[in-house]
């Protein structure tokens, strides 16, 4: 990565459905995840600050995200939307530097049962990323990939913004909270919050703050726009899974 910083993280392991064999498509498996990404550190070393730089427990949560809630068929396709997640620009809620190029590697350590190890490495610049953006009621989605099997986004609320009640029947959906100040289900909830919602469990999300906030979404499958059904009433009592960044600090 000439002429660039560098942040590496290592054999970050995470369980992930990821391949075209039957037991593969329901059945989590082990891969390893290495990457480097390519930035420029001179902004933090003058102020000090994790908004100035690449946080690498925040890298680790998404990441982790991401592949647990996805469905990948291939290596590469996984690879892929990690770089499009990572070398996207900051989200509207995030204050981070800019990833200019990334190196990742995955490794799926039991595919050859034993007799060797297969990975597949990428290297990737922010400049082949293309991002899509939707206008919401709510504020702005930016579509960072859509395959036939799983959707990668992220959903900025705009100040004072509500993504309103609303049920799935079809897609499975996974969020996780990368902002401060997001309320969910009428509660604050902290960054690092998970959430994985049931089909037919009514959820609403509500930025009460003066600047926009950001959740990362995955839908199992790509998003559906007639499957987001307005509802009337209350929230269901459903709480999140747990909080990935708090489990990388």
């Amino acid at each position: 990565m000439a002429n660039h910083d560098v942040i590496r993280i290592r054999e970050l392991n995470v369980e992930c459905i990821v391949g075209l064999y039957p037991r593969e498509r329901t059945l989590p498996q082990l891969l390893q995840v290495d990457i480097e990404l390519g930035f420029d550190a001179r902004p933090a070393v003058r102020d000090e600050r994790l908004s100035s730089t690449l946080d690498y427990a925040m890298l680790a949560a998404q990441i982790t995200f991401v592949l647990q809630s996805g469905r990948f068929r291939l290596l590469e396709t996984a690879a892929h939307v990690l770089a499009c997640q990572l070398l996207a620009p900051p989200a509207l809620g995030e204050r981070r530097a800019q990833a200019l190029e990334a190196r990742i590697r995955l490794t799926k350590p039991a595919a050859l049962r034993g007799h060797a190890i297969p990975s597949l490495e990428i290297f990737r610049t922010a400049g082949e990323i293309a991002m899509g953006q939707e206008q919401k009621s709510f504020g702005v989605v930016d579509v960072l990939h859509e395959s036939r099997d799983a959707g990668v986004y992220r959903l900025n609320i705009a100040p004072g913004g509500t993504i309103p009640l609303h049920v799935h029947r079809k897609m499975h959906e996974s969020e996780m909270v990368i902002t401060e100040g997001v309320h969910c289900q009428d509660r604050p909830v902290p960054v690092g919050t998970v959430f994985r919602w049931p089909l037919d469990s009514a959820h609403r999300y509500r930025n009460p703050t003066e600047r926009h906030q950001t959740i990362l979404c995955v839908d199992v499958p790509s998003f559906i726009e007639n499957d987001e059904i307005e509802v009337e009433g209350e929230p269901s009592d459903i709480g999140p899974v747990g909080n990935l960044l708090e489990s990388f600090l």
